[in-house]
């Protein structure tokens, strides 16, 4: 959803913390969600999820973005001991924060030694100038991670739009001047 102007042309919501509230789920799409994923290693997950945000125009070009997210991960996993990894990468020429979700049927090891099992995978897309909304949504992923309940519910979900309803009820602060993607 977007505001439009007095021409009619599609503008960003406003997203002050005053004038509206924002969820994770403001922040991706169901064509984002894989509540099932074909891969079970991290190179391959991340490249799935990858795909996906380029077919949705999330991200302009798959291979950079893939290489920084990948090369990043190995790094410095993001695996978290409660079975959720957060592989992002910040870079000029993304235009939007967003993120793609997938769901592993059993856990997968994560990361370059695969010491942390893993059944949930956030692939977020960062603009190298949006360092605030990123710091906002990673706190609306720690929310998440202190809901057992609706942690149990994603995992339990069948379909993406299941998935989507739990992100709407995590709440995360809209950065001052940023917008939240909105279809």
């Amino acid at each position: 959803r977007r505001e439009r102007s007095a021409k009619g042309t599609p503008q960003p919501m406003s997203t002050s913390p005053s004038l509206a509230t924002s969820s994770l789920a403001d922040y991706t799409s169901a064509s984002l969600i894989v509540p099932q994923l074909g891969e079970g290693d991290t190179p391959g997950v991340i490249q799935e999820l990858s795909r996906l945000m380029q077919q949705a125009h999330r991200i302009p070009d798959l291979l950079p973005f893939y290489h920084a997210v990948l090369n990043r991960e190995f790094l410095v996993s993001t695996a978290m001991d409660y079975g959720m990894a957060f592989p992002h990468a910040r870079l000029s020429i993304l235009k939007e924060l967003c993120f793609a979700l997938g769901r592993t049927a059993r856990p997968i090891s994560w990361g370059p030694k695969g010491t942390v099992p893993i059944n949930l995978v956030f692939l977020i897309a960062v603009p190298a100038t949006d360092a605030a909304g990123y710091i906002n949504l990673i706190s609306g992923f720690a929310r998440l991670g202190k809901e057992s309940q609706l942690l149990a519910r994603i995992c339990a979900a069948e379909e993406g739009e299941e998935m989507m309803a739990v992100l709407r009820q995590i709440p995360v602060r809209p950065s001052k001047g940023a917008a939240a993607w909105h279809p």
